[in-house]
């Protein structure tokens, strides 16, 4: 793998897709994410991926239910669950972003890291979906670059639990999973990760590292991952409308630096997914999405 002087960002224009009514997801999140990374000019490099063909989509969900998201007929219970309609944008969205998270894990092997600036579903389950999520891209892109060969180890920092990601992956040997999260959090019902580190609310930036770089490395050493997959939610912040944990914005810097960081120094790709961000500040939510990318880039890369 070469690094190079510039970050590869993998964006495609069905991301930005319109806001469905009765819908409690900032839908504006990844234009504005788009848009400010864009302000940053030769720094980045862009790719816009294809998106994820449905029988890939349907390795992982319920061949029914991903018909349903395609046809646009979602059960009612199953939009409450989601947390939106599924319109024909949102449709086509979701099967845009498990192609951008997989080919940000493709870009991610011959450059050392790619972020998508979507995806992080990580609450879709086998036959619905849930928690703003509708296809889980994590899942999805991981069972696929598992087709190819690679162990995949999808590490989930958001501060909800990946209980959608560890569900639809358990039981794949090439898979394994971690997640680090609020333990009071959504969801109510925790699936079993292959690691899950399970904080109090209101652990601080200390706490929260201290939790972080205790567990993960004796996981890497463990399954001996060829590849990582992340989750980069920026929701641990104490801010966060959604978290229930303690981090600052340095703190936030301090862990995907880290993240960054251990990638390098073990050779594998890294490739991030956006994950959780919330609050009545859309750009506030995205200027924390922003720096995580820049912050994994640098460190990645060894800028």
């Amino acid at each position: 793998m070469s690094g190079g002087t510039a970050i590869t960002v993998v964006h495609h224009p069905l991301y930005v897709a319109p806001a469905p009514a009765r819908s409690q997801y900032q839908w504006n999140k990844n234009g504005l994410v788009r848009d400010l990374l864009r302000d940053l000019g030769d720094a980045l490099e862009w790719h816009e991926p294809e998106p994820m063909p449905r029988d890939w989509v349907e390795a992982v969900h319920d061949p029914d239910y991903v018909a349903e998201v395609i046809e646009t007929r979602v059960p009612r219970e199953k939009e409450r669950r989601i947390g939106f309609p599924i319109t024909p944008e949102v449709a086509a969205r979701a099967l845009a972003v498990p192609g951008g998270t997989y080919a940000a894990a493709k870009i991610a092997q011959q450059r050392g890291f790619a972020a998508n600036t979507a995806g992080g579903s990580h609450h879709a389950l086998h036959a619905t979906g849930a928690g703003f999520c509708v296809f889980n891209d994590l899942a999805i892109a991981a069972h696929r670059l598992a087709e190819e060969g690679e162990r995949v180890l999808i590490v989930d920092c958001d501060v909800h639990q990946g209980d959608g990601t560890a569900a639809l992956t358990a039981g794949r040997t090439e898979i394994a999973t971690y997640s680090i999260h609020a333990e009071k959090n959504f969801p109510v019902r925790k699936a079993r990760s292959t690691l899950d580190v399970a904080l109090p609310d209101g652990v601080d930036d200390a706490g929260y590292m201290d939790a972080l770089t205790a567990s993960l490395p004796g996981l890497i050493d463990a399954f001996a991952p060829t590849i990582l997959l992340y989750q980069a939610g920026v929701d641990p912040w104490a801010g966060d409308r959604l978290g229930r944990l303690g981090l600052s914005r340095e703190g936030l810097v301090a862990r995907d630096r880290w993240i960054g960081t251990l990638a390098r120094w073990r050779g594998l790709p890294l490739a991030s997914a956006l994950g959780g961000g919330y609050g009545a500040d859309a750009m506030e939510v995205s200027a924390r999405h922003v720096a995580s990318i820049l912050t994994l880039g640098a460190a990645r890369t060894d800028r």
